[in-house]
């Protein structure tokens, strides 16, 4: 049995290839593009996966996409309706992608693979819980969240050895991953990009809840109650109807308008980020601790791109009382193509599992040999060093001289 999972036209594209249970190949087209989050659909990332298990898209069985694009379109139709006529411009930008890629994916994959073999979809966070199919546990509490599926934006539930069953959900447009993403702009950083800079800032800032003035500010914005669930107050941004996300009453809350991107970060913005980091792991742990009183198992996983906050994801076992924790190596959408590959083999098709995913190096590498030939051809000044820890000892010191390493290994 092969089966082929796609996730693609929103952000980080990839596809993932499954044979017999196992996952063999995966790979996000950003690696093959040098398009940092490519959308676009991934067919580099097809192609290495077919070829480097020797098949054509003939030997598939069964084609999976990550998300279910009527639902989600219904989504956005119903709130731009609701928010019109001020999303009207909004709105009428996104129709061409919408009619030209993402209401078109059985006609994309038919044209462009060839493929007329069954196409099968699943919905969003099904494909990020799916994740629990190649943890290492027969059972599991499963969490999701990100920005947003179809209308989900948080979900829990539990794994038993082939099955998946949601418990409940948070859906749009209350959303942790939108609060992040939203504060991130407002700190003058790349949304879908740079959420990573807003957790790395947050240490910086004042971690103290009693003290940091930003806390209390950001609890106007959300709604937390004792197990979790949680409800934005949709006056303090605009990304339901509008390309920006912060509104001017957030503006007005925080002290200030939007930071201009390059310019100097103030204690203020690492306060902000600090506040944000707390609002997140008071959220994500009531609901874990929810989570684990009304499933009662020991074991976690985690999914969705909220799940790459590693500062909350570090505090879990002793904040939770879960006592192993198992995240899937790309949470976010890029994973999601694993995730629906897995859920059609185990879940849709009843096969046993047979696969936890160990070795999260599953896309292209590259022997010494071949990096030499290619530094040689592009005329590249290299020096080899035979040593490893003269290599790890002449990097560190390059490190505390202030340069810039770039890392590529396998």
């Amino acid at each position: 049995m092969k089966i082929l999972g796609i996730s693609c036209f929103y952000h980080d594209a990839s596809a993932a290839l499954l044979v017999d249970g196992k996952i063999v190949a995966a790979v996000q087209e950003e690696r093959l593009t040098r398009k940092k989050h490519d959308s676009s659909f991934p067919i580099n990332s097809i192609n290495y996966c077919l070829k480097s298990q020797n098949l054509e898209i003939e030997d598939i069985d069964f084609i999976g996409f990550y998300e279910k694009p009527l639902l989600k379109f219904e989504r956005g139709l119903y709130q731009h309706i609701q928010m019109f006529p001020w999303g009207l411009k909004t709105f009428v930008g996104s129709m061409p992608s919408w009619f030209n890629e993402k209401l078109r994916v059985v006609k994309i994959i038919r044209k462009k693979l060839k493929y007329k073999k069954n196409v099968l979809f699943i919905e969003h966070h099904m494909a990020h819980a799916a994740s629990f199919l190649s943890s290492p546990f027969n059972e599991a509490a499963i969490l999701t969240s990100d920005g947003v599926g179809e209308w989900t934006t948080t979900a829990y539930g539990i794994g038993k050895n082939n099955n998946i069953t949601l418990l409940k959900d948070i859906r749009f447009p209350s959303s942790l991953g939108l609060l992040y993403s939203a504060l991130t702009a407002y700190l003058g950083f790349s949304v879908n990009n740079s959420e990573y800079k807003v957790m790395g800032l947050s240490p910086y800032g004042n971690m103290n809840k009693e003290t940091n003035p930003y806390y209390q500010k950001l609890l106007h914005v959300i709604d937390i109650k004792k197990d979790g669930s949680y409800r934005l107050d949709m006056s303090y941004f605009t990304f339901h109807y509008k390309d920006r996300m912060p509104s001017k009453k957030l503006c007005y809350l925080l002290g200030g308008p939007v930071r201009k991107k390059e310019s100097e970060v103030e204690q203020k913005h690492k306060d902000i980020a600090a506040a944000l980091q707390l609002i997140i792991e008071e959220v994500t742990f009531k609901i874990l601790i929810n989570l684990r009183n009304e499933t009662k198992s020991n074991n976690l996983v985690l999914s969705g791109g909220v799940a790459l906050n590693s500062v909350c994801n570090g505090k879990i076992i002793k904040k939770t009382g879960f006592k192993n924790v198992w995240i899937q190596p790309d949470p976010g959408d890029g994973g999601n193509s694993i995730g629906v590959a897995s859920y059609i083999y185990n879940a849709i098709l009843g096969k046993k599992r047979n696969y936890v995913l160990k070795d999260p190096y599953l896309g292209p590498c590259f022997s010494n040999d071949e990096i030499k030939k290619f530094l040689e051809d592009s005329q590249i000044i290299f020096h080899k060093i035979e040593d490893n820890t003269d290599l790890v000892r002449k990097t560190a010191r390059m490190i505390k001289d202030n340069k810039v390493i770039g890392w590529f290994q396998g």
